[in-house]
């Protein structure tokens, strides 16, 4: 837990701030052109092949993987490690911390993942079959590449950081998951700086576009940058994306020593579980995370400004999260609720840390993103307050709610204050 109440009374040193934000996005790779293309309702989804599966869409990132990283390195590793170590350093870089005189074995490196190690057996099989399958050609960099704490291990690798390094496994509650981590790692004393958040690949194996379109949860669209449809009546499915998103996290006494720029205080979080279906959600369970976010963080409903949703595009899961919602903020005339996954698709691990990005500058330009592509309102999701199609100014926000859910019935909540 971070906090009961005003955070104002707390010490300093009990205090979680945001420092820095570096991420790769489908239509963004630094936050201030990703944030303008939310505001623009400008889509990042395309076409998009794979091998077995064919033509569909997917939120594709476009970064310089060679900006942080040698043509070896990047070889050796993998494209989640690629998107991570990006992401990391411009989140860095964006902090304005000294890191050349950064005691690297107290820092800390905490990324969410949904699922890792597909890709690249996914490869190797598929170089295998022009060999009859002689398993004297497998990689012997697979073990490396297919290692649960990769992602995070890369990064460690790639800027020299000595102190504790692993990846999250929380379906697409990832995200979220890797920032809450942080902040528990940094009040326990574990670590000063946190390098926290998630990142994707998984646009990359066939399996997943395979599993969804199977599953009859895969979206469909004439035209890619219309296929992600969260709330509308006519959504079809999720599109996949890639992307990755890393906070730099610290205690605000630390902050305050070197005048840090602050883009906002983590107040609250929560973690649960449906325990009722592998697929399914339950909006019982959901509503739950979310007032026992709110109960931790000492807040009434009617004090969110923005409810960033998880929504993904399917029939029964934005129904879902919206009766969960409507439950708990009933009669909240003030709170907005916005869906990013509209404008980028759904990146899986990385998705909560990108949705919560996106919604951060709202404390300093007091503008709601929108929810794109929402053409004819499924009656099921109609949140009062949900911004559709264009952006809108919006009172002074204080408070972020961010909510991201996965698979296995996952639900994790976070809440961020305007410092």
């Amino acid at each position: 837990m971070i906090a009961r109440g005003n955070t104002d009374q707390l010490p300093d040193d009990q205090r979680i701030v945001i420092t820095g934000i570096g991420l790769t996005a489908p239509n963004g790779n630094h936050y201030s052109e990703y944030r303008e293309n939310l505001l623009q309702g400008v889509s990042g989804v395309s076409d998009y092949e794979i091998r077995y599966v064919g033509k569909t869409v997917a939120g594709i990132c476009d970064f310089d993987e060679r900006r942080y990283q040698s043509r070896k390195d990047r070889r050796r590793g993998t494209r989640a490690g690629s998107v991570g170590i990006y992401a990391t350093n411009e989140a860095i870089k964006d902090s304005g911390i000294d890191w050349e005189n950064t005691d690297t074995s107290r820092v800390g490196i905490y990324l969410g993942v949904t699922e890792h190690g597909n890709v690249e057996t996914e490869n190797e099989i598929f170089e295998l079959k022009g060999y009859d399958y002689d398993t004297s050609f497998w990689s012997h960099h697979h073990n490396p590449r297919t290692v649960a704490n990769n992602p995070a291990g890369e990064v460690a690798l790639n800027i020299g950081v000595t102190g504790p390094h692993y990846t999250i496994g929380a379906a697409c509650a990832a995200g979220n998951a890797g920032l809450i981590q942080g902040a528990q790692m940094l009040l326990l004393d574990e670590c000063d700086l946190a390098l926290s958040g998630g990142v994707s690949e998984s646009i990359h194996t066939f399996g997943i576009f395979a599993s969804f379109r199977s599953q009859g949860a895969l979206a469909t669209h004439s035209d890619p940058t219309q296929a992600s449809r969260p709330f509308d009546v006519n959504r079809n499915g999720i599109v996949v994306a890639e992307g990755g998103c890393v906070f730099v996290l610290e205690r605000l006494a630390t902050a305050k020593r070197r005048d840090a720029q602050i883009y906002g205080e983590l107040v609250s979080y929560a973690l649960n579980t449906d325990a009722t279906d592998f697929v399914l959600p339950n909006p019982e369970r959901q509503a739950e995370c979310v007032q026992l976010a709110l109960k931790r963080g000492g807040l009434s409903p009617e004090q969110i400004s923005i409810v960033s949703t998880h929504a993904t595009g399917t029939s029964s899961g934005d129904a879902q999260e919206c009766a969960a919602l409507q439950s708990v903020f009933a009669g909240c005339e003030q709170t907005h609720f916005n869906n990013t996954k509209s404008l980028i698709g759904h990146s899986m691990g990385a998705a909560g840390a990108l949705e919560l990005a996106g919604n951060l500058f709202s404390f300093r330009d007091r503008v709601c993103h929108p929810t794109i592509n929402v053409k004819d309102l499924d009656p099921a999701c109609e949140l009062p307050g949900l911004v559709t199609n264009q952006a809108c100014e919006i009172p002074q926000p204080i408070y972020v709610l961010n909510n991201s859910f996965g698979m296995l019935g996952i639900n994790s909540v976070v809440v961020v204050k305007k410092f």
